[in-house]
């Protein structure tokens, strides 16, 4: 089952991050992955046989971290298309730690109206709605530098009969680059952005509560003590486990 594999490929790349107590930027850049002969295929990996997942080099730099796992790729997809918007909304939720506000529900979505084109010029002028700029200028960049992905994951460079353009940028709209490996770098770049957005939502786990504004002192401890220790899973994990939120933390 593809999808079943989809999932397992991610799973096994955060247990072995954990067993082996890698950096949690091969989350980002692993130059590894786990498939077994049915995701491989879908890959182009060859010789890969059978139904058990074994660990392979990954060669293809665009398939390097979760950017380039078919689980986060098909998620943030719809069934019959890719979803620029959604993944973008992804990556600043999850990586960078910026959720986008909600959309105003007076605003149409982008399958209700008349517009032309590829999707990307499609998208552009959705955005042209003053309502909608605001968000979309921060999310669909981020997206189209993942528009060389279909909606399954499998690696494309034309769409609907239109060559792919997968140029990107940050937030900040000055960090420009060109498809997913320029996103990866750029996240890269902003590892500790990254890393401070990982342990935020750890620590949600471990204290069964949001963090706070409180808390955010207590990040930035555990980050600094984690980037002596090149940002490893037990890093992180220790730092949460000694600080004084986990430890004073009581029982409903």
């Amino acid at each position: 089952n593809l999808r079943r594999a989809m999932r397992r490929e991610t799973e096994l790349l955060l247990e072995t991050v954990a067993r082996e107590d890698r950096s949690m930027l091969d989350l980002l850049a692993a130059d590894y992955t786990f498939v077994n002969e049915r995701l491989a295929r879908h890959y182009g990996i060859p010789n890969v046989a059978g139904s058990h997942f074994r660990r392979v080099p990954v060669t293809d730099p665009n398939r390097r971290g979760i950017l380039g796992h078919a689980s986060i790729l098909t998620v943030t997809s719809q069934s019959n298309r890719t979803s620029p918007v959604t993944r973008g909304k992804w990556i600043l939720e999850n990586l960078l730690g910026a959720p986008p506000p909600a959309p105003p529900d007076e605003v149409p979505g982008l399958e209700e109206t008349r517009l032309e084109g590829t999707l990307r010029e499609r998208m552009i002028q959705h955005r042209r709605n003053p309502v909608c700029a605001s968000c979309h200028q921060a999310m669909d960049p981020l997206g189209f530098s993942l528009e060389n992905f279909s909606p399954l994951g499998e690696w494309r460079t034309v769409d609907a009969g239109f060559p792919v353009d997968a140029g990107g940028a940050m937030p900040d709209g000055i960090t420009t680059f060109e498809g997913v490996s320029g996103l990866r770098q750029a996240l890269l770049d902003k590892s500790d952005v990254f890393i401070s957005t990982l342990t935020e939502k750890l620590l949600i786990y471990a204290l069964g509560r949001g963090v706070e504004y409180y808390d955010k002192p207590t990040v930035r401890d555990i980050l600094r003590q984690a980037a002596r220790r090149d940002y490893r899973f037990s890093a992180l994990i220790e730092g949460i486990v000694t600080s004084a939120p986990f430890r004073m933390r009581t029982a409903d």
